[in-house]
């Protein structure tokens, strides 16, 4: 099932929509979870990362949709935002962050149901790689692939990404577990590193990005030969 919301502040605008998407599930049999908001501050006050698709109005009058989305993009970068509008140029904006494309008002059917089948095809070519780590003011999403390696540090975990720094309550051991599908291993009982992100080794330690982690010496044989092992099948 694929979770949708849809912010607009012109209610017959918003049932449309909603139309529009039980029209589209009635046909292709797709299944949707569709939660509708009538401002943009109803969504981002307290946002979640759990939608695959944001469908967003640009003027609205208490918090508009580029408002909106920077919100929205500080918590989860991989939700497909889709703005709808009364003028073309205000959708050249939506580059800044990170929308697919734009919905002119009005939205006919066809136009929108193309535009839906790309959007799920995107979806689920591409397979939902992420974690949801909990944050002080909620959650946030982070893709698996710019998780550069995780530190254990006095009973918390602190997930080091390409942009920051996150900090979990978590046990090394459950997160390993969680991430073992995606190729990461132990260099030594601290650090837990994406494969992906090592750019070389020197003597006792690995080089990823910016930082230098040490081997340890029990550990260094399996974890060679775990480097070895996904270089090959990733040539």
């Amino acid at each position: 099932m694929f979770k949708i919301a849809v912010v607009d502040d012109d209610i017959i605008f918003l049932k449309s929509i909603k139309n529009n998407i039980d029209r589209f599930s009635d046909e292709t049999k797709e299944e949707f979870s569709v939660i509708c908001f009538s401002d943009g501050d109803e969504i981002a006050s307290d946002y979640k990362p759990i939608y695959d698709i944001i469908f967003l109005d640009i003027d609205m009058k208490r918090l508009n949709g580029m408002s909106t989305a920077e919100h929205i993009r500080k918590y989860d970068k991989s939700v497909i935002i889709i703005f709808i509008t009364n003028l073309a140029q205000y959708a050249i904006k939506g580059y800044s962050v990170d929308a697919l494309d734009f919905l002119l008002k009005p939205v006919p059917y066809f136009a929108f149901s193309e535009l839906l089948k790309r959007l799920l095809e995107r979806l689920k070519l591409k397979e939902k790689n992420y974690l949801l780590i909990p944050i002080e003011n909620g959650m946030v999403k982070i893709d698996v692939k710019n998780i550069l390696f995780i530190e254990s540090m006095k009973h918390k975990m602190i997930i080091h990404t390409q942009e920051k720094s996150y900090e979990l309550s978590t046990s090394m051991k459950e997160i390993e577990d969680r991430l073992k599908k995606w190729n990461f291993f132990r260099c030594n009982n601290c650090y837990l590193i994406n494969l992906a992100c090592i750019s070389g080794i020197k003597d006792n330690f690995v080089i990823v990005e910016r930082y230098t982690l040490q081997i340890s010496r029990p550990r260094k044989k399996n974890f060679l030969e775990a480097l070895t092992s996904y270089v090959g099948k990733a040539r």
